[in-house]
């Protein structure tokens, strides 16, 4: 087996048994990504030199008897997360060229658990996008087939894991930008509970619904990165201060008793059927695991959408408000000041100009109320529905998304069409749970299906230990996408 496609957790074992080298592994990965990246295009910037002197140092502190959880592993990280001396241009020509003097806290992490740092990831403009069309510099391709959308807005990352041109990466999660894109890469992606994982350092889209999230090949792989990178951090506002489990440890692949919720809302016309069949199934498996099935409703889902698309473009709005050309970032001067600030601003592409558009309408005078206030109501009845639904299940199964990818330029000039790809993991951000999405199944097209698993507050050891349960009794991720294969 080549060095790239190994997992997270083999490549750690051979680390640690000597077996391998961590400067083995990243050259090995960087050559892939030569060979490889041309047609995925899932990097946006290549640290080569820096990963091979990380990647260095991690042999040499193996070497003198040191351990930590991810030493010498190579990782991507989407490039919407802070790396000191690095460019983060959140996918953006408004930050092309900027280079934070500071690393996020889950870079910190990373760093700090030993990983070596291969690049920065594709995403759609300040992951506003579902297929990472919208990147202001390049359109990933999905590694299944080079023709179709990766999904967004964390596309770089996913295609990236998918392709084995990083062993885990990082992404962020807004409305399903983790775990779609793990769906339609066929790779393993987590939303964890907001405020498990920081956000200091992580551009803002919308602040109420933004986290950060691992993606895999496997579980195991995903839960390894999340053990890693979770944590309470004083800077932000919004950090949970609870104890970080041993989520490793829970992997014990044994669901015998656990009850599982199948909401009805979940399978709606519209819905691939290869899609529904698959994921059927997959709960079909779950029960033959020795769980229990159990039908339940989460009434206010059909609002979700709507819901999403006033709260958060009003967020992105004000939190967008920033980018002026007179603080940080490119400038275009102008005749004056705000002439300035216009023609900077025209730096923003189509989508993130239409956000702003409508969260700036939702939060005018003599519109807040009845936008912006009544969606934040339905806010609240959706998260509801999830608590009642908690009360009778201990986790909840649905498809991740109603399709398989779509071909890049489908839905470019179709918006909703665009929104609907994420119908089914909107619902779960305006709540306060976790999620994530791993492999079930592949349609007639060889394309990949994904099954999305929820848990309640901070239950992430439930649906980690469900989904891994489900992946060993399975063979689907053990297959790997033709692109780059020789």
């Amino acid at each position: 087996m080549k060095l790239t496609e190994l997992t997270l957790t083999q490549l750690r074992d051979g680390l640690r048994q000597g077996s391998i080298t961590s400067v083995e592994a990243t050259q090995a990965m960087l050559a892939r990504i030569v060979d490889v990246d041309n047609d995925i295009r899932s990097y946006l910037t290549i640290t080569d030199e820096m990963a091979l002197e990380q990647a260095a140092s991690a042999d040499a502190r193996r070497a003198q008897g040191e351990d930590t959880p991810l030493l010498g592993v190579p990782i991507a990280v989407k490039d919407i997360i802070a790396t000191q001396g690095v460019p983060t241009t959140a996918g953006s020509k408004i930050l092309d060229g900027f280079i934070p003097p500071y690393d996020a806290f889950v870079v910190d992490q990373l760093k700090a658990a030993g990983a070596v740092i291969l690049g920065k990831t594709n995403t759609d403009e300040f992951a506003m996008g579902s297929s990472t069309e919208n990147s202001a510099f390049v359109t990933t391709s999905n590694p299944w087939d080079t023709e179709r959308v990766p999904g967004g807005s964390s596309g770089g990352s996913a295609a990236a894991v998918a392709a084995r041109l990083a062993f885990a990466a990082l992404g962020t999660d807004t409305g399903g930008s983790v775990r779609q894109p793990a769906s339609f890469c066929g790779v393993v992606g987590l939303r964890p509970t907001y405020g498990r994982m920081s956000r200091w350092g992580v551009v803002a889209f919308a602040s109420s619904l933004d986290q950060v999230g691992p993606f895999g090949r496997t579980v195991a792989d995903c839960t390894a990165l999340f053990q890693a990178t979770a944590g309470y951090d004083r800077r932000d506002s919004t950090s949970l201060d609870v104890p970080v489990p041993d989520f490793e440890a829970v992997l014990t692949g044994d669901i015998r008793g656990l009850r599982v919720g199948v909401p009805k809302e979940y399978f709606i016309s519209g819905i691939e059927p290869e899609v529904e069949a698959a994921v059927r199934a997959a709960i079909a498996q779950m029960e033959q695991l020795g769980a229990e099935i159990v039908e339940i409703s989460l009434p206010h889902t059909r609002y979700a959408l709507p819901v999403y698309y006033l709260i958060a473009p009003a967020e992105a709005s004000a939190n967008l408000a920033r980018y002026d050309g007179i603080r940080y970032g490119p400038r275009v001067d102008g005749e004056n000041m705000i002439e300035s600030v216009k023609r900077t601003r025209s730096l923003f592409g189509p989508e993130v100009k239409r956000r702003i558009m409508l969260g700036t309408y939702a939060l005018s005078t003599g519109y807040y109320d009845e936008y912006y206030g009544r969606a934040l109501k339905v806010r609240t009845l959706i998260k509801q529905d999830f608590v009642e639904a908690f009360k009778q299940v201990d986790i909840i199964a649905t498809p991740t998304s109603p399709t398989t990818a779509f071909k890049i330029g489908d839905r470019a000039d179709d918006p909703l069409g665009m929104y609907l790809a994420d119908i089914f993991t909107l619902s779960l951000n305006l709540s306060a749970g976790c999620g994530l999405s791993l492999p079930c199944g592949f349609d007639s097209q060889g394309l990949p299906i994904g099954l999305q698993l929820i848990g309640d507050t901070l239950q992430e050891a439930k649906i980690l230990n469900a989904a891994h349960a489900y992946e060993q009794s399975t063979a689907w991720h053990q297959q790997l996408p033709l692109t780059g294969a020789s």
